[in-house]
Order: C-alpha cells, then sequence, then structure tokens
C-alpha cells in the first residue's frame, strides 16, 4: 500500500468516529474509544480529547489509564516510523474494567503480520441477578432465552443453538450488565468488544479484526459476543467518501460472519446494544440475522434501590432511606444514581475531614444531590421523539411507544 493511501484510511476512520462523538458528545464509552485511537497517531489530539472525556465526567479512573497511555505513547515517539506491535491493552482498552477473564486464546495473526488477543470471560452474574427490570427480563426470557435453554425442544422445530438480539435504550441503563448475565444464563463464555477493539487506520484491518472475532467465539462455542456502541460499526451504508467506504466493507463483512458463509456458527450468541437504533443499517437487522431486539430503559424503583445500595456498601451511612431516594429518583439511569452517590460520598468526606470525624452520608443529603442532577435519559427521549414521529417504524419501537403513553410523554 502506498503511504498517501494509508493517511487517507487514517483520516476517514478518525473522521468516521468523530462524526459519531461530534453527534453524542456526552456517549462516553465512544469518546474514551476515540481517545484510545487517537493516542496511537495523533498524541496532542488526544490530550485534547482526553480533557473534553473528563470534563463531561468520564470516570476518573479511565482517565487516570489513558493519560498514562497517552504518556507512554509520547514516550514511544508514536506520530513517527510504522506501527508496532500491538500489545494485548492496546487490543482491548476497557479489559482493566471488567471481571477477572479465562485466559486468552492467541488468534491467528493476520495477513499483515499484525496479530490479535480477545479476552474471553466466564460471567458469574446471571438474569436473577439483574435487580427489577422485570418487564425486560420477561421479554428476554419469551423472546431470546428460553428456546436457547431448551435445545432438544428448538432442534424439532428445525432451530439451531445461536441467536442474536440488539439491546437499544438511553445510555447508562444496564444493557452490558444484561448481556454478561444473559451469557451466565447460557453458561457461555463472553467477549466484550467496543469500536476500539476493531477499527484500525490500516485498509482491511477491521474486516480482518472482525474475522479472526467469530473464529474465537466458534472455537470457544458456547459464546456470546457483545459490540458496544453498535451503531458505531454497524452504522448506514451511505454513499460518500472514503470514510463510508470502510463503514461498507466494515458492515459487509460482518453481514457475512453473522450468514455463517463461510464457517457454521453454532453455538455463537451475537448480542449488540446501542443507543441509536434508528441508525443501524438496515441489512442487519433483516430477518435471520439481529432479528430480536429488546428496549432497556431506566431502571425501575426496584433497581433504583439496588443500585445505590451497592453504591453505598461499605461506605458510612446513617440509616439511609434508599427507597425514599429511589423515589426521587424516577427516570434516572443507573449511571445518574452513581454520580449521585458518588457526590453524596464526597462531600461527606469533605465534611468529614472539615470536622475531624467520620461524618456518614444521610438520606437528605443524597436527596439534595439528587435535586442537583439532570437524568441524562432526558436528552435521548428528547432525541428520540422526532424518529418515532417521522421516521419509518418495523415494530422495532412498539415497547417505546407504549413506555412513552405510560409516563404520558408527547
Amino acid at each position: 500500500r502506498r503511504a498517501g493511501d494509508r493517511r487517507v484510511a487514517d483520516d476517514d476512520f478518525l473522521g468516521m468516529i468523530e462524526t459519531e462523538v461530534r453527534r453524542d458528545p456526552h456517549n462516553l464509552a465512544l469518546r474514551e474509544d476515540f481517545v484510545t485511537l487517537l493516542i496511537g497517531s495523533d498524541p496532542d489530539r488526544a490530550a485534547e480529547e482526553l480533557a473534553a472525556f473528563e470534563e463531561v465526567g468520564g470516570d476518573p479512573a479511565r482517565v487516570s489509564l489513558l493519560r498514562a497511555r497517552l504518556m507512554a505513547a509520547r514516550l514511544r515517539g508514536s506520530t513517527a516510523g510504522p506501527p508496532t506491535e500491538p500489545t494485548a491493552a492496546d487490543r482491548t482498552p476497557a479489559a482493566a474494567d471488567r471481571a477477572p477473564v479465562a485466559e486468552p486464546v492467541p488468534v491467528p495473526s493476520a495477513a499483515d503480520g499484525r496479530g490479535g488477543v480477545w479476552d474471553a470471560e466466564r460471567p458469574a452474574v446471571t438474569l436473577s441477578d439483574v435487580a427489577g427490570l422485570a418487564e425486560v427480563k420477561q421479554h428476554l426470557e419469551t423472546t431470546f432465552l428460553a428456546p436457547l435453554r431448551n435445545p432438544a425442544m428448538a432442534a424439532a422445530f428445525g432451530q439451531t443453538p445461536g441467536g442474536s438480539l440488539l439491546m437499544y435504550g438511553p445510555p447508562g441503563c444496564g444493557k452490558t450488565f444484561i448481556a454478561k448475565a444473559i451469557a451466565g444464563d447460557l453458561g457461555a463464555s463472553f467477549i466484550h468488544v467496543t469500536i476500539a477493539d476493531l477499527v484500525s487506520k490500516w485498509i482491511g484491518d477491521a474486516e480482518r479484526a472482525i474475522q479472526s472475532l467469530f473464529r474465537h467465539a466458534r472455537s470457544a462455542a458456547p459464546c456470546v459476543i457483545f459490540v458496544d456502541e453498535f451503531d458505531a460499526l454497524g452504522g448506514r451504508r451511505t454513499s460518500g467518501g472514503g470514510g463510508s467506504q470502510a463503514m461498507r466493507m466494515m458492515v459487509t463483512q460482518l453481514l457475512e460472519e453473522l450468514d455463517g458463509v463461510s464457517s457454521v456458527n453454532d453455538g455463537v450468541y451475537f448480542l449488540a446494544a446501542t443507543n441509536r437504533p434508528w441508525d443501524i443499517d438496515p441489512a442487519l437487522r433483516r430477518p435471520g440475522r439481529i432479528d430480536r431486539t429488546v428496549l432497556v430503559l431506566p431502571p425501575d424503583a426496584t433497581a433504583r434501590a439496588a443500585i445505590l445500595a451497592t453504591n453505598l456498601r461499605g461506605k458510612p451511612a446513617d440509616g439511609v432511606d434508599v427507597a425514599r431516594v429511589a423515589e426521587a429518583t424516577d427516570g434516572f439511569s443507573g449511571a445518574d444514581i452513581a454520580h449521585t452517590a458518588k457526590v453524596a460520598l464526597q462531600q461527606a468526606l469533605t465534611a468529614s475531614m472539615a470536622s475531624g470525624q467520620v461524618e456518614p452520608v444521610t438520606t437528605e443529603a443524597l436527596l439534595a444531590a439528587a435535586a442537583g442532577v439532570t437524568p441524562s435519559t432526558t436528552t435521548w427521549f428528547d432525541e428520540v421523539a422526532p424518529v418515532l414521529e417521522y421516521g419509518v417504524d418495523d415494530g422495532t419501537f412498539d415497547q417505546l411507544r407504549a413506555y412513552r403513553v405510560a409516563r404520558g410523554m408527547r
């Protein structure tokens, strides 16, 4: 390949991700992926995006890790010379935040000599560990899990083990946790994939990464592949420049793997999560591919109380009435509730340091913190309103329409 072609491919990929970030600036997972991609190619710009990631509420631990990687990239002089052999940490940037994983199985090297490793874990959680969300769990059970749990019955009706599911809804509402719980219910390995794990500035690398991902999953079957921020990978293939061409190539490769053109996908379960289901390429949603959907809404009162209790566990708390706080946080995402608890804990720490003794978190402090938080789900519901009003709906949004009617939303 010519150097000029590589630079164009680099700009196209980064431009594609940057467009998604600018369109959804509060999508923390996508912002983190964008920073990760920039670290290896443009450290100065990565520093700017890292500052923006921190400003909009990026997790401090992730910020520190990314800052360390940025410093290392600058020390290596990553902007000069050919790319170096990627490490497992570079290949899976979110691995440090996940539960302990099984021993990784090496993936065969790609044609250009670059190898990769996919981390597979065995989740210990199941859907019984998901507090509340009874309607979501019931929908998952009837439309997805029941046939998978009874393979003999499914085989009698010509169904093979495997399946695909798209989860959509506001950000921060637990789609990743539910995906792990599904893998736990199925007794399957779990591979968590983000856009940064797949996208590369080199032409053809993304398609090879998708191939290796499915090859690994087939060898580890039963295995759940979970792709987060799926709209960034499986977005609509539109006519246009090089960025659109790169998108078409990735989606086409994904379609081939889902269809099992070169290999059988028995025992491979493909789960995807997105905040923007209307941006998914229609070819991916046709029958036989990712044709089942479930709406993951903001947590109900039971789930909110459980999330709050989890975030306060082991911390100084003075008989906090979690049910009362849960009632006051109606419409909050799980991330919003975790942020509320974090704010109250920080305030209690400040008070404790001033008084010289432990000042526990109280119900009133949590209620005051909640009053200062604007639910992040509000923006998503505002964004989806015109889609429901003017977009083409194949039935994907039936659950969402019913929810909006029940809550008196226009």
